[in-house]
């Protein structure tokens, strides 16, 4: 490991850079000020106050006002604006003559995040806006301010976030997107050294400094990057939670268990993998390709629930995905850890995985000839 340069770079500085990288890219908690349109065709005091309740939400930016629809749509097009409100002429007029004028609003959900934020900003102002109108009115017939409260607003919503009241995406996404990142590298790094003693030739002087035993060979083997990739992940986890003041109502245990079983259960995949397919180059393409489809269907970004039932059940088989259910469960949430008993279940079978084909490595190890 001190000749080697990769064993640095994937368990140390690499981790470090996703670390800083993901937590301070949505250090603000949500997208701010993201650039919006008009069109207002209508050009009144009421259509101006509208555009100016719409610039005071804290996501959206009104940065121009366009002639017509078309150059709107074109600056969407260029990833100048991520949306535009129209308001077309006569708006005010039909207001006040009730006879319910429409106005429109456009936006693009290439990025999901920023099309879902303006959409509820754009439809929260069409709503405003006929509010607005709807209690001048109810006052100029004389009705008081609570009857004009119940008839627009029968239903009044009391709305909560449980444990995170400030939509803070870094809280949702950077306690999953880490946590996957490092273990791609925990996937990748268990079959290359494994792999590596037999490209290099060291193979067999490897099960025999294990005395022909090759439990001891793989423990000694994998238990110095264990010990540095559990210091970068409890490093994470003691940034996150202590430092930024992530939510964690679980408390400390589920937080160190779930390190550990994280790291040994990606270690465990790996050494099966290889133990499986005795090949360097092989063993890696399947990890490589287990751990990047597991931040897909982990469930962090996008519902398990809404997916195909076949990949419900497939999903049971990446480690990312019970780290997700142990996370939201007892450390987002605060339930007790036996809530959570199957994925913790079902980590500790990743960490036994080796068992099935620990004597397949000592085999090829002293049997094997590289191939490249």
């Amino acid at each position: 490991m001190r000749k080697n340069p990769i064993y640095a770079f994937c368990t140390i500085f690499f981790p470090m850079v996703v670390i800083l990288f993901f937590t301070s890219l949505m250090n603000e908690g949500q997208p701010v000020e993201m650039p919006v349109g008009v069109v207002d065709q209508d050009n009144t005091a009421t259509s101006r106050q509208l555009i100016r309740q719409l610039d005071a939400f804290q996501t959206t930016h009104v940065v121009a006002h366009y002639p017509n629809m078309n150059e709107a749509r074109e600056a969407i097009q260029r990833n100048q604006i991520y949306a535009f409100l129209l308001i077309p002429k006569g708006t005010t007029t039909g207001l006040m003559s009730d006879k319910q004028p429409k106005i429109s609003f456009y936006y693009s959900s290439v990025s999901l995040v920023s099309g879902s934020l303006l959409y509820r900003d754009l439809k929260t102002i069409s709503t405003l806006g006929s509010a607005g109108v709807g209690m001048t009115k109810l006052s100029a017939i004389g009705k008081t301010e609570n009857e004009i409260r119940t008839f627009l607003q029968p239903i009044a919503v009391d709305l909560h976030m449980i444990n995170n009241p400030w939509v803070n995406y870094n809280v949702y996404l950077s306690t999953t997107m880490v946590p996957g990142v490092l273990m791609i590298f925990i996937f990748l790094l268990t079959p290359y050294s494994i792999g590596t003693e037999l490209k290099f030739r060291r193979s067999r002087q490897w099960i025999k400094m294990a005395g022909g035993n090759p439990y001891i060979a793989l423990i000694g083997k994998l238990l110095p990057q264990t010990v540095l990739f559990l210091t970068m992940m409890y490093g994470f986890e003691f940034y996150v939670y202590y430092h930024l003041g992530f939510p964690h109502p679980g408390g400390i245990v589920p937080i160190l268990l779930l390190g550990l079983l994280s790291v040994l259960a990606c270690q465990g995949f790996g050494a099966f993998a290889f133990g499986l397919m005795p090949s360097l180059r092989m063993s890696m393409s399947t990890c490589s390709l287990w751990s990047v489809v597991s931040l897909s269907v982990c469930g962090a970004t996008y519902p398990l629930f809404a997916m195909d039932s076949a990949i419900q059940s497939i999903a049971q088989m990446f480690p990312l995905r019970h780290y997700y259910m142990i996370y939201q469960m007892s450390i987002f949430n605060g339930f007790p850890l036996v809530d959570s008993w199957f994925n913790i279940m079902a980590l500790c079978v990743f960490i036994i995985l080796p068992i099935f084909t620990v004597w397949n490595i000592k085999r090829a190890m002293l049997i094997y000839t590289y191939i490249p």
